[in-house]
Order: C-alpha cells, then structure tokens, then sequence
C-alpha cells in the first residue's frame, strides 16, 4: 500500500493515479458489468455483406468511423502528457472520439495545460474537456469550466461525479449538496454541450432525470465491474483506517449494463454514452443495443497507450473488427438498425 505522509497535490494525485491502476488490480472483486448476463441472438444468415457494414455515427456535430470513446483517464504530469498524445494520435487516424481527464490540475497551474493540449495532433476529433461537478461547490463556476473547454479547443464539456471517491480520500472534496443548480448555470453559460459522467458507480434512473431536467446534453453512465476507484484509493490511503473504510466498498455501485437502462428510462430524450467495465467490440455493441450512442474504454487504453501508438492502434483494430462482426451476425447493417437490435436475457 502507498503511504501518503502529507496532503498531495492535484498533479501528485495524478501521478499516483496512473501508476496504481497500471501496477495494481483496481477491478471489481465481484461485481460485474451485467453484459455477461445478454445475448445476440446469431442470425446464420443475416444478408449483409460485411464490406458494407456502416459503424459510422454522427455526434455532436462530428462523424466517428465507429461509436468508441477513449474514456477520460489522465492529464496535469508528463507521463499524462505521453499518455493523452499517443491516445489522441491514434483517435485521430481511427476517427474515434476521446474524453481527457479531469482538467483541475491545469485550471490551478496553468504551466500543466500542456499536458491535456492534443488539437496539434488531433484537430478532428470530438474531443471532451473535463471538471469534477464537485468543484462548483469550491469555488469553481462556468467561467473555469469555459476555460477548461478552451483550454483544449473541446465540442463538449464533461462534469464528472466521483462522490464515493472523494469521500473515501482523506483530502476529498465532500460537498455535493446542491449541485443540481449549479451544473443548470454551466449548462446555461459554457459554449458546449454538457455530458454527466460517472467515474464507475453509475447514475440511478432519478439521476439521469434530474440531470436531464437541469439541461446536461448527454449522460455517461459509468457503471460498475471496471475499475473501483475505491480500490484506487485503498492503494492510496496513508493509514490502515483509511484503507479499510476504501476496501469495504470494492463492490459497490450500480452495474453498466442496469446504468444504461436506468438512463435511457430516466432522461428518454438525452444522449446515453456507456462506460464502466467494457472490453470489447462487442461489449460495446451490447450498450449500443441497449440504447447508447457511445461504448467507452478507460482501462485497456491506459495500458495500452502506456505501451506505445502500435499497441493503442491495435487495440482499437481490434474492438473496430469485433464491434463490425458483432454488426454483422446479429443482422444489423448500420447503427440505427444495432439500436433496434432485442438482446436475450440468459
């Protein structure tokens, strides 16, 4: 377990961040997405020429070659910096959308701005800035989540929600009373549209209403059977108090697979992007029959970016195959058609 002797800063935090989830099991002991427990049902003979298999989508006003995102992981230290540009080099050769990480790091020192900057190299990309929605109630307002979104030149802007997370860290940022108004006057204010995102406990169905009703664009629900963040700071903690009350909540939140549906029920009309445990093209294209518009991967782009460009490319290779297959033997030619796709439950 890493000792922390003294109150980190936001960019120490970083650092321990990616190095824990690259050195250590941070999943879910036991609870899992819930996609294991849905089925295509194969169609043997589906009449489509893999050829002409359409994976393209069209968001916030730009066209991805297939609904995958480069979840937001890092940012605000040089090994982010290293991290974010092979990421960002490969979602602009593969037309994929990416998200950064949490921007707060850059907002307190602008000299780490650099670290989260990828237009260079990815000028076409829909591309997500990012603010803990906590910090409204430390200060921050829509002029810092503005400065974030031009900071990196983003098409939209994500308030993530980590409450378990920061109230297992001995330094977190506790307050979430009262938040609902104020994401309502980001969302009034900032030039962008607005994604909800959890970081791996998921929205419940009230959640993805409540957002919806105070103008976010788009909810990402990051379930649980991922990463825990909890198991994150349990790594982290500086003392055998703090590391117990972490590791009691390894198996808490709501599965992504139950995440997706409670926010295509709860906010009908809104965006779904779903993250939180995926692995696959196919895992992705579970989600997108369940009734998102985007599949999410935190985790192995980490490890993979981490490796070098080769590796992140491959990877996205081979969730571009698999989600195209998938495509294919369950009868869907385009997206509009994998949305209308009735998955079994076993």
């Amino acid at each position: 377990m890493t000792k922390v002797t003294e109150t980190p800063s936001t960019e120490s935090r970083k650092v321990d961040h990616i190095r824990i989830n690259l050195e250590k099991d941070v999943q879910f002991p036991r609870l899992t997405t819930g996609l294991e427990k849905y089925r295509f049902m194969h169609q043997g003979l589906p009449e489509i020429n893999l050829n002409e298999v359409d994976s393209t989508i069209e968001l916030f006003g730009k066209t991805l070659s297939a609904p995958i995102l480069v979840s937001s992981m890092t940012g605000g230290t040089d090994l982010a910096y290293r991290i974010n540009q092979n990421l960002a080099e490969v979602a602009q050769s593969h037309k994929i959308a990416m998200g950064l990480g949490s921007q707060r790091a850059a907002i307190e020192n602008p000299d780490l701005a650099y670290s989260y900057r990828v237009r260079n190299i990815a000028p076409d990309i829909l591309l997500f800035a990012n603010v803990g929605a906590v910090q409204l109630n430390y200060g921050y307002g829509a002029d810092q989540c503005q400065r974030a979104v031009d900071m990196v030149e983003a098409d939209a802007l994500i308030l993530h929600f980590n409450v378990l997370q920061e109230a297992v860290q001995p330094e977190g940022d506790v307050n979430f009373a009262g938040l609902l108004a104020k994401v309502e006057q980001v969302c009034k204010q900032v030039s962008v549209p607005v994604i909800a995102k959890e970081v791996g406990w998921g929205f419940s169905e009230k959640n993805a209403r409540d957002l919806a009703n105070v103008g976010v664009a788009a909810i990402d629900v990051a379930g649980s059977g991922g990463t825990s963040w909890s198991e994150v700071e349990y790594h982290r903690a500086p003392t055998a108090f703090h590391a117990r009350v972490a590791a009691s909540f390894a198996d808490w939140g709501i599965p992504t697979a139950d995440a997706i549906q409670y926010a295509v029920n709860g906010a009908p009309n809104l965006k779904v992007i779903a993250s939180g445990g995926l692995r696959d093209g196919i895992d992705i294209a579970k989600c997108i029959a369940l009734g998102s518009v985007l599949g999410g991967l935190a985790g192995p782009f980490l490890k993979a970016a981490d490796q070098s460009i080769e590796a992140t490319e491959q990877l996205v290779r081979e969730l571009t195959s698999q989600f195209r297959i998938a495509m294919l033997c369950s009868g869907a030619k385009n997206i509009a058609d994998l949305q209308k796709t009735t998955l079994m439950k076993v």
